[in-house]
């Protein structure tokens, strides 16, 4: 067993890893919705178009230090840049201290960081980018390998269990109770968590949009519709860490 210092040291390490990758996943979430390249092109300011020196993208410290303002313009800075920062490397420091440091803790990780990217897109222009659902797919195939043949049913089942209700039920409204970028979601995170977990993510995600969604709506006078994509994502972040764990007490409620 490590010191205590060190294991500290290590979650700090993974904690910083996880919002320089957060520092990506701005541009990710500027640029896919404009159908720019994610990998072409220096940051920049949004209001000027100024280059962004290197001092000027640490993570979190960087807007902290110029005051949530553009060096350049003076133009504020979005407290987004920060927040998903701050998010991600607080998801990606959770989940190896309660997954553990394994390589299915890694791909987790990966997918989370999607996650984020999928559910800002899906809140601002309610549509979840088809590569967001892909990258999320490939995290569910090496889950799938890592995990072992045992395992092999249960997650390729885990692809089908809440995807393919929700495909019947697109199909019989056209599209107006879910949406297609929901269902193949649903998909790549049940390849993923298996069929364990898969339901129980639905069903916090559920959970978690009818509550938050219903308090938007009495409090800021929000409309009925609803981005489910961040809340699918929310109960499926839950459902890597905990979904097991539910999944064992409720058969324990109802008697298995």
């Amino acid at each position: 067993m490590l010191p205590i210092q060190i294991t500290i040291l290590i979650y700090i390490g993974i904690f910083i890893c996880g919002t320089i990758v957060g520092s990506f996943l701005n541009v990710c979430i500027c640029r896919i919705p404009a159908k720019e390249s994610v990998i072409k092109g220096r940051s920049h300011c949004m209001s000027c178009g100024s280059k962004l020196k290197w001092y000027e993208m640490i993570p979190v410290v960087s807007w902290m230090l110029l005051r949530g303002k553009c060096r350049s313009c003076g133009m504020k800075i979005s407290s987004q840049y920060p927040l998903v920062e701050l998010i991600n490397g607080i998801l990606w420091a959770v989940t190896f201290l309660i997954c553990g440091t394994t390589w299915v803790s890694f791909i987790y990780c990966l997918a989370e960081s999607a996650l984020i990217v999928m559910s800002v897109i899906d809140w601002r222009i309610y549509e979840i980018p088809p590569g967001i659902n892909g990258f999320i797919a490939i995290c569910g195939a090496a889950v799938t390998i890592l995990d072992g043949r045992e395992a092999m049913l249960s997650h390729i089942s885990g692809a089908f269990a809440i995807s393919l209700p929700l495909f019947v039920l697109y199909i019989l409204s056209g599209g107006n109770a879910v949406g297609g970028g929901d269902v193949k979601l649903m998909a790549a995170t049940g390849l993923m968590l298996g069929a364990g977990k898969v339901i129980p993510a639905f069903i916090l995600a559920c959970l978690y949009g009818s509550i938050i969604h219903i308090c938007r709506m009495k409090l800021s006078g929000e409309g009925s519709v609803l981005a489910m994509g961040p809340y699918l994502a929310a109960g499926s972040i839950t459902a890597m860490w905990f979904g097991t764990k539910i999944l064992d007490i409720y058969m324990g409620w109802i008697g298995f």
